[in-house]
Parts: structure tokens; C-alpha cells; sequence
């Protein structure tokens, strides 16, 4: 936005604050839906339809939610609604992939068992495996009883488990029944907050499962307590790779200027997965400043993200691909480099870091105990 667009902006509050009588200001909707307000994806005509659509199992209703939600020509609400497909010939059927292969790709939303019912958060872990897909706890634990299968072989297990500073129900059992273990850096829509869930929500139920007391309310430390910089993630993710040595390891950021580049020390910390949140979501507990002016869609973040990890890489980074050989490396005169071999410091073929080595070993680059466990 350029300074003329901002006082354009604020010389339109300003018209409507004062050139009109005060039983005539116009409600904006940017927080919750009005009439004469801004257009929201999620109104009254697009909610009835999914709700009807869904209680009496109609697709052709269905249909028309979709359609409601999916025609944004000339109402665009999202960046994505500004992009429309190219016309040209059609891929050969036989060139599509299988739907079984598309769906094992589908995954719900994080969402905790606290801020969502038990009915719905089990049914959505049903859904998944059913088709083969992965739905997410959340950071709000998950009841143990789930990782047994039901009597018709249906499993309301969650395959992805959320971390967040090992608050809410994060047991060994939590961590060893999940095929990936997200650490939930941050969420877009409550800046340094993240998980919320009110006192008088917490009933017994979820207090057991969350590990916590019946009527206080939860919310996850800002900035989520242990991680303040990318050695405290990296700890987590090898801590979290001992625990589940067959789980990935997903960490979640938030769309941001720079979050390439955070993202880059996201993978150098050796995460398996990465995922990019925008502005929107917290179930509702979100304060409404930061709806408004914090993070940004995820598109942006997503695209700065892939920029950034696929960029040429630079002479130090080839390393990381054992592309330089020890005869290169020995051929540097590095006095730093001389002095750290002499207290037993060794260079990590891997990450790229100095590594204290208690054992002689052949080679002065060899990978660290951090990056391949011994």
C-alpha cells in the first residue's frame, strides 16, 4: 500500500464518523456479518446450505454451497478467488492419478478436542482413515482410548498430533500413536498466543484428557514457552524424533515478510515437513485486533516459503550435498577452523556446524550426532 492509498482509507473513516448522524453509521462487518457490511464466505445463505446439505445428506444442495462458497468473480474475498483456470485441452484420464492416491493427500484442519465437540473431533478422525487421509488433533491431547480400533475396524485415532510446548495431554502414548508430529510454532490469527480455551469450557472430560484442572482456562505460552531460537526447535525435533523414530516431523509457521527464511532454518533443524498457516482460524477465541492486522494468507507466506527452499544454492550450502570434498576443505587456511580441530571440534558434513566430537575419529567432516544418531 503506497501513503496515498492509507490516507484515502483513513479520510473514508473519517467521512462516515462525522458527515453522518450517529443513528446512521453503517456497521463495516469485518468482525462479524452485517447486511450492509462487507461480504463474508461465511453467511447466512452459505451456512443454511451446508447445514441443511449435511443433516439431510443432499449433494445437489450440496452442490449449491459449493457454488456459493467457490464463485467469488466479482466478490473476490480470498487471493486464490483471483486466479481463474487456463483454457486448454483437457489431461488424458489415463494420466490423472487414482482417487485412493488423491485422498491419502487430504487433512483436516488442527483443531483441539475442547474447541470442537468429541462427536465432531472423532468423526473427523474417522473420516480420514477411512479414505485414507490424516486428520489433526490438534494441541488439546487426544483421549487414549482412541488408538484402539473400533469393533468395525473404523480407527477415530488422529495420524497427525500437535505439539505446543507439551501443555495439553502430550504423553509418550500421545507422541508414539501418530504418523506425523507437527510442533505448532505459532498460529496466524492469535500473534504469540496460540491455543485458547476458556475456563468454563474445560469440563471433566477434557481436563482429563488435557491434563489439566476442570474450570481454568488453557492457553499456550507466548512465544510457546520453550522455543526461542532455532536451536531450541532443532532440540525438539531431535527429541521428537527419539520418541517416534517413524513419525515425521511437521512444524507449523505463520505467513509472514521473512517467512522464507525462517523456513529455511526450519529445514536446516531438520524438519521433514513444513507447514504454512495464514491469518485466519482460533476456533473463535481469537481477540479481534488480531484478526485484523496480524499475519498474512497463507498464499503469500506459501509462495515466499517455496521461493526461498528452492533458490540456487550458495557455495556454503553445497555442502550440504557433500558436493565439496575434504581436499577442498583441507586447503583453507582458517585459523578459527585449526583451533576448533585442536579442542576436538569436528565439521558437520550434514548441517554445517561446528560439533564437539569426545572421539578421535579419521575424518575432520563427519556427520554430527545431532543429524545421524549413533
Amino acid at each position: 500500500m503506497t501513503f496515498d492509498m492509507l490516507a484515502k482509507e483513513q479520510l473514508h473513516k473519517h467521512f462516515f464518523a462525522f458527515s453522518l448522524q450517529s443513528s446512521d453509521l453503517i456497521g463495516s462487518g469485518k468482525f462479524q456479518w452485517k447486511q450492509n457490511g462487507e461480504f463474508h464466505l461465511f453467511n447466512p445463505s452459505s451456512v443454511h446450505l451446508l447445514q441443511h446439505s449435511t443433516k439431510t445428506n443432499n449433494y445437489n444442495l450440496f452442490k449449491k454451497y459449493t457454488n456459493e462458497v467457490n464463485n467469488q468473480a466479482e466478490r473476490a474475498c480470498t487471493l486464490r478467488s483471483l486466479f481463474d483456470f487456463k483454457k486448454g485441452t483437457g489431461v488424458p484420464l489415463e494420466e490423472v492419478e487414482p482417487i485412493e492416491n488423491i485422498m491419502k493427500r487430504f487433512a483436516t484442519g488442527a483443531m483441539s478436542f475442547g474447541s470442537i465437540s468429541e462427536e465432531a473431533h472423532t468423526t473427523l478422525a474417522i473420516a480420514m482413515n477411512r479414505i485414507g487421509g490424516k486428520s489433526n488433533s490438534g494441541e488439546g491431547g487426544e483421549d487414549a482410548a482412541r488408538y484402539v480400533k473400533l469393533e468395525n475396524g473404523d480407527s477415530s485415532r488422529s495420524a497427525i498430533k500437535q505439539v505446543a510446548s507439551g501443555r495439553f495431554g502430550v504423553t509418550i502414548d500421545y507422541l508414539t500413536n501418530a504418523d506425523d508430529l507437527q510442533i505448532k510454532m505459532a498460529q496466524g490469527a492469535k500473534p504469540g498466543e496460540g491455543g485458547q480455551l476458556p475456563g468454563h469450557k474445560v469440563d471433566a472430560n477434557i481436563a482429563r484428557i488435557r491434563h489439566s484442572i476442570e474450570g481454568v482456562g488453557l492457553i499456550s505460552p507466548p512465544p510457546h514457552h520453550d522455543i526461542y531460537s532455532i536451536e531450541d526447535l532443532s532440540q525438539l525435533i531431535f527429541d521428537l524424533k527419539n520418541a517416534n523414530p517413524q513419525a515425521r516431523i511437521s512444524v507449523k509457521l505463520v505467513a509472514k515478510a521473512g517467512v522464507g527464511i525462517i523456513a529455511s532454518g526450519v529445514a536446516k533443524a531438520h524438519a521433514d515437513h513444513i507447514l504454512i498457516s495464514g491469518f485466519d482460524g482460533g476456533t473463535g477465541a481469537s481477540p479481534l485486533s488480531s484478526i485484523m492486522h496480524a499475519g498474512l494468507p497463507w498464499e503469500l507466506g506459501l509462495a515466499e516459503t517455496h521461493q526461498t527452499l528452492v533458490k540456487k544454492p550458495t557455495q556454503r550450502s553445497c555442502h550440504l550435498t557433500n558436493r565439496w570434498t575434504d581436499q577442498k576443505w583441507k586447503g583453507h587456511s582458517n585459523s578459527n577452523h585449526a583451533r576448533r580441530r585442536r579442542v576436538g571440534y569436528s565439521y558437520c558434513c550434514t548441517c554445517c556446524e561446528w560439533v564437539y566430537s569426545d572421539a578421535q575419529v579419521s575424518s575432520q567432516y563427519l556427520p554430527c550426532w545431532y543429524c545421524h544418531p549413533r
